[in-house]
């Protein structure tokens, strides 16, 4: 084959993580010569028209392309998939999730695949820049919500898609307004609408919760305040009217440094006169009413009344 062809083979499989169509892999090399490399182990057929150059074990990028050559050129990465490609972390799934408009044909596709058809995927929902194709972070959460196997499910994703930064104020709430039918449709409208407004924690999303089941006033989420060496601190929820502020501790708060900046904090806030209670994230969910019955003594000790 000419220089210049064979480089431009070996810059689509650099692009393609190694993996390349058997259509693809046509405009440069014969069909005799795809044949010799797959009877020589250079290649391995891993689908019926899909091939990785390589004889090593297949990678999750590689499993992506995998799946988006076998369903076509229509196909996207979706859900679960294309969040964890644009940065997602802590929901890692051997399940390839791809989206696909409803009126396009595709072939068969590979075991550990799975296809969701959609009637609406607008341009603005589809990321081209980088490969494969995928949905964009906003869209991406929203159908790994609606496809989630549970509501706790739904509600995690959501709230670390706002924690982990990868969407932030009304993005959900615009592609919301472009999906009229999607699925719990109420619940992550609810979540990120709370998660823009500060409580990005799954934990933080709780406690609100419960006090607005409780019937208790709404704190401020996330608030900012300085402390004694002038540095920015933020308060998981505070009472700001009644000086009450709460911390909900996770698991990282058990570590000796971080408990002792912890500490700190706490220590200034008191003597600025703030209540502190603290609540580890446990609690919220085996002892809600131990944790309300202290909150709101502390707040009708501040002056609140029901």
């Amino acid at each position: 084959m000419p220089g210049d062809t064979a480089d431009e083979l070996t810059w689509l499989l650099s692009q393609q993580e190694d993996v390349i169509a058997l259509d693809q892999a046509g405009r440069y090399l014969s069909r005799k010569a795809i044949r010799h490399r797959v009877a020589t182990r250079r290649w391995r057929q891993v689908h019926r028209a899909v091939f990785v150059t390589h004889s090593g074990p297949v990678s999750a990028a590689q499993l992506r392309w995998i799946a988006v050559l076998a369903a076509g050129p229509e196909a996207v990465l979706g859900g679960l998939t294309a969040a964890e490609a644009g940065g997602l972390r802590g929901f890692s799934t051997q399940v390839v999730h791809l989206l696909l408009p409803a009126d396009r044909r595709r072939g068969p596709l590979p075991p550990g695949v799975r296809l969701h058809r959609t009637t609406r995927l607008p341009a603005e929902d589809v990321l081209d820049i980088g490969t494969p194709r995928r949905t964009r972070p906003a869209r991406s959460l929203i159908d790994a919500a609606q496809w989630a196997d549970s509501d706790a499910r739904a509600r995690a994703v959501i709230a670390a898609g706002f924690q982990q930064r990868l969407v932030g104020g009304d993005d959900l709430h615009r592609v919301l307004d472009r999906l009229p039918r999607v699925n719990r449709r109420r619940l992550i409208l609810e979540i990120a609408t709370d998660a823009a407004g500060g409580a990005h924690s799954l934990a933080e999303l709780d406690f609100l919760g419960l006090v607005r089941r409780a019937g208790l006033p709404e704190p401020t989420r996330q608030w900012v305040r300085r402390d004694s060496a002038g540095r920015r601190r933020y308060l998981d929820a505070y009472f700001e009217q009644w000086r009450v502020h709460v911390e909900i501790d996770g698991g990282q708060h058990l570590d000796p440094q971080t408990a002792w900046s912890d500490m700190r904090r706490q220590n200034d806030l008191w003597i600025d006169g703030d209540r502190v209670l603290r609540f580890p994230v446990w609690a919220l969910r085996a002892h809600p009413d131990q944790v309300l019955t202290q909150l709101r003594a502390a707040l009708r000790q501040a002056g609140w009344s029901a």
